[in-house]
């Protein structure tokens, strides 16, 4: 699944396009994704103006002037493409429909944003604006790492004496949101820590010294564009290179890269899920 990064990047390569825009047409070409798509979307989207393009944990919100919003949540394998639109030094001409092309937005000035997704185990909704946080995918999910309702004080309090690891207690998405398998496993590595320490084992200092780590990682991650893996892509069809900076993540048995240190990388399971650590840095 496509993490905050990945998430962030996507809605930042369709700001251009979409805010301030209006979706001259809406075409949904079948009835679903992973769910059923709201009743008469192609009508509802079709005419309105998109006032906002804002992201929350994994999923992207569009704010329309019917007093809607457009969620959205990419899945496995879901892509937001671009075409018809100056991206850089660039022109992307609309290609030819595609076989997983589920939902296509025509926007006034000249855009189309593709929403395809060969897997479809993504998702668009419909919900109003004003009670956007109560829709039941949003409705409980932490503050934003980047937010300032996510702080040392928060994290420490959130953590103390929880008996989960780690690793499962910053995947958890009431403590912060958007975190998932590999920044956790980058952020783990640059605390010092296994993923598999539990949670209310650690200091405070320990904790605290989570937060500025976790936006240093993610803030990182979308500057290089997100990561890579398997089906993702950006909103113009480029990969994302933050996988280039690995530094633990999918590197078992690859020497540690922290300078002087003589271990490799090892990988455990921890709910079903690979987490990726070098035994010597990280205690």
């Amino acid at each position: 699944m496509p993490e905050l990064p990945e998430v962030e990047t996507v809605r930042r390569g369709l700001e251009p396009v979409m805010t301030g825009a209006r979706i001259l047409q809406a075409d949904v070409r079948r009835p679903d994704l992973r769910w059923a798509f709201p009743e008469r979307m192609a009508e509802r989207l079709t005419g309105a103006d998109v006032l906002r393009l804002r992201r929350r944990s994994k999923y992207i919100l569009a704010d329309l002037s019917t007093g809607e919003s457009l969620l959205v949540h990419l899945g496995m394998s879901g892509r937001m493409l671009v075409s018809g639109a100056m991206l850089g030094q660039f022109v992307q001409n609309h290609p030819a429909p595609a076989k997983h092309d589920h939902v296509v937005l025509d926007m006034d000035g000249g855009a189309r944003v593709t929403f395809n997704d060969a897997r479809r185990f993504g998702m668009m909704d419909l919900l109003p604006t004003a009670t956007a946080e109560q829709h039941p995918l949003l409705a409980g999910i932490g503050p934003e790492p980047f937010g300032n309702d996510f702080n040392e004080e928060w994290l420490i309090q959130r953590f103390k004496g929880r008996k989960t690891p780690v690793k499962s207690a910053l995947l958890d998405q009431k403590i912060v949101a958007g975190l998932g398998n590999i920044y956790v496993a980058e952020v783990l590595f640059r605390a010092g820590l296994r993923p598999d320490r539990l949670a209310g084992d650690l200091t405070e200092a320990q904790t605290a010294a989570l937060v500025p780590l976790i936006r240093q990682v993610l803030d990182e991650a979308i500057l290089a564009g997100g990561s890579s893996l398997r089906d993702y892509r950006q909103s113009d069809g480029e990969l994302g290179y933050f996988q280039h900076a690995f530094r633990v993540y999918g590197r078992e048995g690859q020497p540690c890269p922290t300078p002087g240190c003589t271990g490799h990388v090892e990988r455990i399971v921890q709910s079903g899920r690979s987490s990726f650590y070098c035994p010597q840095c990280q205690r």
